[in-house]
């Protein structure tokens, strides 16, 4: 039961001491660009942190957006699949998730949409199926392909092209967080459309 005087915030929600629906009906009454700000500010609070990083790319940053920080809490999860399912064009048929950080926002935007998800590995393993591309995908169907962080992009370049390897068709390329240090320009010269929830101005990072 929740104690008079209790904040109804997120940190309590995850915690499992307020109903989800209790949070929501709050959400409800802003405007998209109103829960789209709260969403981007508990990003930051969650996910931003300072001090000296080396990326995947190997370049050093003094910030680092910890994409399992956020990824990991349900009431951000949930809110950041929910925003990204807007930027899925309908003719999607399959999201497409790299690892690691992909498999999460590719499961919960799965739920969220209704779309079956595929899983694109890094590497191809010594043992089991040995596809690059786990899950069903037919000749033809349509990707939406499905991103955390985005810095040069290398690794959704590599995602995309496993997909169009596999026989699907990328539709696009889509973010949490786009850096911008290149990645969408890398992207977009690979041949592949991108767009970002948010971009590291739009957080005042």
């Amino acid at each position: 039961m929740l104690r008079s005087g209790t904040v109804v915030n997120d940190a309590t929600a995850d915690a499992g001491m307020v109903p989800t629906h209790r949070v929501d009906r709050q959400r409800l009454q802003q405007t998209p660009a109103e829960r789209l700000r709260e969403l981007g500010r508990d990003i930051m609070s969650a996910a931003y942190l300072r001090g000296d990083f080396v990326l995947s790319s190997g370049a050093r940053s003094s910030y680092y957006f910890d994409k399992y920080l956020f990824e990991t809490r349900p009431s951000i999860l949930r809110r950041v699949a929910t925003a990204l399912a807007d930027m899925i064009s309908p003719d999607t048929d399959r999201i497409a998730g790299p690892e690691l950080g992909g498999v999460a926002l590719a499961t919960a935007l799965s739920l969220e949409t209704g779309l079956p998800f595929v899983i694109v590995k890094k590497e191809v393993k010594a043992y089991g199926t040995a596809r690059l591309v786990e899950g069903e995908l037919h000749p033809g169907d349509r990707i939406t392909v499905v991103e955390d962080v985005i810095t040069t992009g290398a690794q959704a370049i590599h995602a995309a092209r496993q997909v169009v390897n596999a026989g699907g068709k990328v539709l696009a390329v889509i973010g949490v967080i786009d850096r911008e240090q290149g990645g969408a320009e890398q992207i977009a010269t690979a041949g592949f459309h991108f767009d970002a929830l948010f971009r590291r101005a739009d957080l005042g990072s």
